[in-house]
């Protein structure tokens, strides 16, 4: 098996940005994380919408994909908040980037979550 080559998260994060603003939507920074091997966790919402956290995850082929790893819950309001700022303190390295567009979930290479 070959080595998957892996991007700059710096790099990557500004792609990302650069992506989500021109196509008209809002995509910001909210903790900056190690310009290089930093990991990246995406908070999309759009127009208000609860928002959802995704992260690369380990899956069974041995790669990482994408995967919703916290919603908004309504019942906990500050819980989601509290779990960004957990994930932040564990991992220093960390990005936290916010998108605000429709099906935000496409710049992430995942189809938007069905209604």
């Amino acid at each position: 098996m070959g080595e998957t080559v892996r991007i700059p998260a710096g790099l990557e994060v500004s792609a990302l940005l650069r992506q989500v603003q021109a196509e008209g939507g809002f995509a910001c920074v909210l903790a900056k994380g190690e310009p290089d091997a930093g990991t990246l966790l995406v908070v999309i919402s759009h127009n208000g919408a609860p928002p959802v956290a995704y992260e690369r995850m380990p899956l069974s082929d041995g790669s990482r994909g994408w995967q919703a790893t916290r919603k908004h819950d309504p019942e906990k309001p500050f819980s989601f908040g509290e779990y960004l700022d957990r994930r932040k303190a564990q991992d220093s390295d960390l990005w936290i980037i916010e998108l605000d567009i429709a099906a935000g979930e496409r710049f992430i290479g995942l189809p938007p979550p069905s209604a």
